[in-house]
């Protein structure tokens, strides 16, 4: 069982919340973890490079002189790829890289990324975070009193909250996602979690469930 401590706005210590890592995740699988990041990466690939081979390329397909008596290398169609203009070799087609691991590896990765957080003490949890409307500079003023000033952090709310996402987005390495959006990529890429305590038994829950 680890003990964390509970911030307010302030930064001051209101309390403590109790978890268990192993609760979320009996062990964490480093190679699991690997495969369903570089799932998520490939994902965003675009796919979108094309070169044109030589059957793409304008130009005739006639060939060019003789084989024999010019004096010149034997040559074949002006689309070669040794000649200026001519086709690649090897040309890239437009394609989708996205494929798609189980759902429960998926899962059990993100587990894995939460106890890995809660292990390595790079998550921090504030009893309430909220504002009536969009904030930045409170918001900037709540991760400088946390100690998160200039860290790339991670902002997990129990539900969508727009204020607290319009009030965060111009922070520079700052990012806000509803517990339901977490995935092992988005967990593991900043270097600090910030949890509301609401999120935190939602997180708490769906392990359990």
């Amino acid at each position: 069982m680890t003990t964390l401590p509970v911030f307010d706005r302030t930064g001051a210590e209101v309390g403590t919340y109790e978890i268990d890592p192993a609760a979320l995740s009996p062990r964490i699988n480093k190679q699991l973890l690997h495969d369903v990041i570089v799932m998520y990466q490939t994902n965003r690939r675009q796919g979108s490079a094309h070169t044109k081979s030589r059957g793409q390329v304008a130009g005739s397909t006639r060939k060019m002189y003789r084989q024999k008596g010019t004096g010149n290398a034997r040559a074949g169609s002006r689309r070669s790829n040794i000649r200026v203009g001519g086709g690649r070799a090897f040309a890239k087609q437009a394609r989708d890289y996205s494929y798609r691991l189980p759902r429960k590896a998926i899962r059990a990765a993100t587990r894995m990324a939460l106890a890995s957080k809660i292990v390595d003490q790079q998550l921090v949890v504030i009893d309430d975070l909220s504002f009536p409307q969009p904030a930045t500079g409170e918001m900037a003023a709540i991760l400088q009193a946390l100690g998160l000033g200039g860290l790339s952090t991670l902002v997990a709310t129990a539900a969508l909250d727009v204020n607290v996402f319009k009030s965060a987005r111009n922070i520079p390495g700052v990012t806000v996602a509803p517990v339901s959006d977490l995935n092992a990529l988005s967990v593991l890429s900043p270097r600090r979690l910030l949890v509301t305590k609401a999120a935190l038994d939602s997180i708490k829950e769906k392990s359990v469930a």
